[in-house]
């Protein structure tokens, strides 16, 4: 299933992202799970930087590449949601910055007010 990452506006010579949601600096602690190539179950505890209705920024060490499916779980609410990985930034001390979109996620998943 093709995961669109972002969409563009031509407006004059400038571009503009054009974002789904309000983003939210949230601290959210997550739990991310995903099958690695030999089958073998990979599960990693890590926080949100931001979070929007559709997805979040989450930081941590291993490697992904963009379109894997994880599960993500908001270890505040309970919930858990099927989620794709649509961006990989910058390392850092802690590990990779990875934007992360959820599949059909409920209006509510991280318990706050979007």
């Amino acid at each position: 299933m093709p995961v669109k990452v972002r969409e563009t506006k031509k407006i004059g010579s400038r571009h503009r992202e054009s974002r789904r949601g309000r983003r939210m600096n949230s601290r959210v602690p997550v739990r991310l799970e995903w099958d690695g190539d030999a089958g073998k179950r990979f599960l990693v505890e890590a926080h949100t930087r931001v979070v929007n209705p559709y997805g979040c920024m989450v930081i941590f060490k291993d490697a992904l590449d963009l379109e894997h499916r994880l599960s993500l779980t908001n270890l505040a609410t309970g919930s858990s949601n099927a989620a794709v990985v649509v961006w990989r930034g910058n390392p850092r001390p802690e590990g990779w910055e990875y934007g992360i979109e959820l599949v059909a996620p409920e209006m509510d998943f991280w318990g706050l007010e979007l």
